[in-house]
């Protein structure tokens, strides 16, 4: 059964997106911090009582913070790698919970030759911010390889729903990046955030499995 939770943030994260390719600017600054709270609000009506899910919810608020930050001031980019990274590290703690890898090769070898790609078109512009964005990036992939690992270790579809979450904020990180500091483009936004709230969706998704 669909949940009313469910569709309030479908609902809300497609006009976000919508907003974020077409426009208007105002619907963009309402709809991104209401789907993150509406992410916030679905997660807390899990029926969970571990270390994990509470991390999962500290993951949502420091990202919620992090977004707030960068729709105030989007020329200090400093905060928000730090609260980004801090709210990757979070999921990551979440997720070694239970502590089962595989070390299955292909996964690693596929998130670091994406990692390595995107540190190779965003190193020259860096500048200053090049130690923290690396240290994002890294967290980022981290996150993502720990939920595969997780998922090809014990098969289970909280794993699978965990895991395609992480890989969604891994690629929505990535694409932040490029297009930050290096080759903006038009659809930047609404895919980087297409990418970020169905990742969302699906970690806070694996709460009720």
């Amino acid at each position: 059964m669909i949940s009313w939770p469910f569709l309030a943030v479908l609902f809300s994260g497609w006009l976000y997106i919508d907003a974020a390719y077409r426009g208007p600017q105002w619907q963009c600054w309402l709809f991104r911090p209401v789907t993150l709270l509406l992410l916030v609000f679905w997660a807390w009506s899990a029926d969970f009582t571990d270390a994990a899910g509470y991390l999962i919810m500290a993951g949502l608020l420091v990202m919620l913070i992090a977004d707030s930050w960068q729709m105030l001031s989007k020329e200090r980019l400093l905060p928000t790698i730090f609260l980004l990274s801090l709210s990757y590290l979070l999921y990551t703690i979440s997720f070694t919970m239970q502590m089962n890898f595989t070390f299955y090769l292909p996964l690693l070898t596929i998130l670091l030759i994406l990692s390595v790609m995107v540190l190779i078109i965003i190193w020259a512009p860096l500048g200053s911010l090049r130690a923290p964005a690396i240290f994002l990036l890294t967290m980022s992939f981290i996150m993502a390889w720990v939920a595969g690992e997780q998922y090809f270790g014990l098969a289970r579809e909280h794993n699978f729903s965990i895991m395609i979450g992480a890989f969604l904020l891994f690629i929505a990180n990535s694409i932040w990046l490029i297009a930050n500091f290096r080759y903006p483009f038009k659809a930047s936004k609404a895919t980087i955030t297409a990418c970020y709230f169905i990742g969302q969706f699906f970690i806070v998704r694996s709460l009720y499995l």
